[in-house]
């Protein structure tokens, strides 16, 4: 280990053992590298790899950071846990299922597996798609989760009492199943802890000291978890950023690290301030915005790179004048030499991406959108990892549901309503209740491909399931392309599989398995050839470009209309939290871009810049408004009257507070939201200031 390589504060960081520890570490001041050379001083120290955890939130970057120990100390990294929090749990899980009320092979179902039980109980039930959306119930069941409510509590706060009957189903059905989903990986071992104090003892004494990071993204459930395995011992070390805090429509509390220090009175803290990524203009643009929250603890990120040039602030007519801007730079950059994968295009929402993807196409820019598509999604996909799942565990009735006809072998509606029936009322799984028909030829082949899986390989196991159970022939006799593409994409799976046994050599089905459930990060899937990246904000966290284009900086866009609407701080400085990460991202450039007009739901709507460009000091920004757009403004503007009509969406501008989004209309009165700090107002429909535009 070099610690001649970090700075004083990493130093700090890198050397502390025991007892907790909370490390502040700014966009860009090296968390990875005090991470893992913490992890090697540890065992300069005597501390047993055994006894060393250390959880990320994504595979990508356990592996990573795997990696970097690897290279630091050698072979005694692999005896470390280093893993995210949802693959501790499953492992916990394994080592502990029958306490739990599981047998072996237990099922883990992914969000669609979730949806299509949640529709099948809304069905059986009589309860209207209309009134129940499948999707909203499923996340409230994820939030109750997430958030450690029992089904009691959570009937205390759910008013609609259909909904909680709902969710007892969904349980009764996943336990039946054998089955869990990705909350109850973590629900399920602090449920083993608080029910099995012994269990504890024995991983905490197992577990002496553990590093987490990212901690300000920890929800409820992954805070609940890290502090009952670090309370024997309280050697926890945590890294995080409060200013990065994005994530709490996933359920994440950044106030768990601000409050890090009440849980752990003790506790050391230690400030990364210094800025290894960016330009010193990029960085102080940064500052300028972030200090505008209240709710932070109080750092400022500084940097010995240069200062580089200011930021590029363009205005522009409408989305289709954007992208041709941000094509045209592009097209610039590369003709200077500059990779495509070192361009980044930056937006709040995905529906962004479709003029830009346009003009990279008309300018023959190679491109990739990261998070858009994901390949275990695709319906061929998914079908096979059902057969596997059903063959690894009989019991698992939403992947039985999904292939029992498929390809299409004769079983119905009718008969699967009835199997339904049989198996509820028998207290049975679907596959047990199986016992004639064409269905029970079904059971024959899952039968014969369960045998077949305990001598073949994994890619063999998939030839035999493509050639068993016809998928192979039905796509190899179509003259569809799209099913051309599906057979390619079926070959490709099986490259997995290949890359899987070489890794691991000879592996079991179920870990295979377990495996490809735990890949949650969409971006370990993406052709990774040299190309421009194009993502939402929330998707760029924890990457870093040369250059970033963030478009779209328009009230309504960025900040959200949502978090406008909400009223609340602490919604406008979560939408703050995402710029600074956006403005972040950038290591040389940064342009930044919006429009006077831009088409959203289908139709026109007129934004007011951002309230994040004002924010960043003059000194940093330079920003260009074209004059024929201050024409095309001034002449769309018209005086209103006290009959004048209002509509929700419509833009207005007053005298005062500049430009506004009308947010209601309630007979005399609009309510209409101001760029900061003026904020929502309610405004009489015929006053003089009030102009529409």
């Amino acid at each position: 280990m070099q610690i001649q390589e970090l700075n004083k504060e990493q130093q700090k960081a890198v050397n502390h053992i025991d007892g907790p520890m909370l490390v502040l570490a700014g966009a860009g001041s090296g968390k990875t590298k005090v991470l893992t050379n913490r992890i090697a001083n540890l065992i300069e120290n005597g501390i047993s790899p055994y006894n060393i955890l250390a959880i990320t939130f994504t595979n990508k970057a356990a592996k990573e950071m795997k990696d970097r120990v690897v290279r630091l100390i050698g072979k005694e990294a692999y005896n470390i846990q280093i893993s995210t929090f949802h693959s501790l749990g499953l492992k916990i899980l394994k080592e502990n299922y029958s306490m739990l009320g599981y047998e072996k092979n237990f099922t883990i179902i992914d969000s669609d597996d979730v949806l299509i039980i949640i529709k099948k109980i809304l069905k059986d039930k009589n309860m209207s798609k209309d009134r129940y959306n499948p999707r909203e119930i499923k996340n409230k069941i994820s939030s109750a989760k997430n958030e450690m409510m029992s089904i009691d509590s959570f009937a205390k706060v759910e008013f609609d009492h259909k909904v909680v009957e709902v969710y007892k189903e969904y349980q009764q059905k996943l336990k039946n199943g054998n089955s869990v989903d990705f909350d109850d990986l973590l629900i399920l071992p602090i449920k083993l802890f608080r029910n099995y104090p012994r269990v504890l003892e024995e991983y905490q004494d197992r577990y002496k000291y553990i590093l987490i990071d990212e901690y300000q993204d920890t929800n409820e459930a992954q805070y609940t978890f890290s502090k009952l395995l670090s309370a024997k011992y309280r050697n926890i070390f945590v890294v995080g950023d409060n200013d990065q805090a994005i994530y709490a429509f996933r359920g994440a509390n950044y106030k768990n690290i601000l409050n890090f220090e009440k849980d752990y009175p003790e506790a050391k803290t230690i400030l990364l301030e210094e800025n290894y990524r960016s330009t010193k203009t990029i960085l102080n643009a940064a500052n300028s915005v972030i200090k505008n929250n209240h709710e932070r603890k109080d750092k400022n990120l500084w940097s010995n790179n240069a200062t580089g040039n200011k930021i590029k602030y363009k205005e522009v007519a409408n989305e289709k004048e954007e992208a041709s801007f941000v094509g045209t730079e592009i097209k610039r950059l590369l003709s200077e030499g500059i990779n495509e994968e070192d361009i980044a295009v930056l937006y709040r929402t995905n529906a962004q991406s479709r003029v830009i993807e346009e003009e990279m196409l008309k300018k023959n820019i190679k491109y990739r959108v990261v998070g858009s598509f994901y390949f275990y999604n695709r319906k061929e996909i998914k079908d096979l990892l059902c057969y596997l799942r059903l063959i690894n565990n009989h019991k698992d009735d939403v992947s039985l549901l999904r292939v029992i006809n498929t390809p299409r072998r004769g079983i119905g509606d009718k008969t699967i309503e009835t199997l339904t029936e049989e198996a509820t009322t028998r207290e049975l799984s679907l596959y047990e209740t199986i016992s004639k028909g064409k269905e029970l030829e079904f059971k024959n082949l899952i039968e014969d491909l369960t045998k077949a899986s305990e001598s073949l390989s994994l890619t063999e196991l998939i030839d035999e399931i493509l050639e068993k159970t016809g998928i192979k022939k039905e796509l190899s006799a179509s003259k569809l392309l799209e099913d051309e593409i599906r057979l390619e994409n079926l070959n490709e799976f099986k490259g997995v599989t290949k890359s899987y046994e070489e890794e691991y050599g000879t592996a079991s089905l179920g870990d295979f398995l377990d495996e490809i459930s735990l890949v949650s990060d969409m971006s370990e899937h993406q052709d990774s050839s040299n190309r421009v990246s194009l993502m939402t904000v929330h998707s760029v966290k924890g990457l870093e470009f040369d250059y970033v284009f963030i478009v779209g900086m328009e009230e309504g866009i960025f900040p959200h209309y949502n978090a406008i609407n909400d009223g609340s701080n602490s919604a406008i400085e979560e939408e703050r939290r995402l710029c600074y990460v956006a403005i972040t991202r950038a290591k040389k450039e940064l342009y930044i871009t919006s429009a006077d007009t831009r088409m959203l739901f289908g139709n026109p709507m007129r934004n007011q810049p951002s309230r994040f460009i004002d924010e960043i000091d003059k000194e940093y920004i330079d920003k260009e408004r074209p004059k024929k757009l201050e024409k095309i403004i001034t002449k769309v503007r018209k005086a209103v009257d006290k009959n004048a009509t209002y509509e929700v969406g419509e833009h207005i501008s007053h005298t005062e507070f500049g430009e506004g989004i009308v947010i209601s209309v309630d007979k005399s009165i609009i309510t209409v939201a101001f760029p900061h700090p003026f904020g929502i107002r309610k405004l009489m429909k015929g006053h003089p200031n009030i102009t529409k535009l």
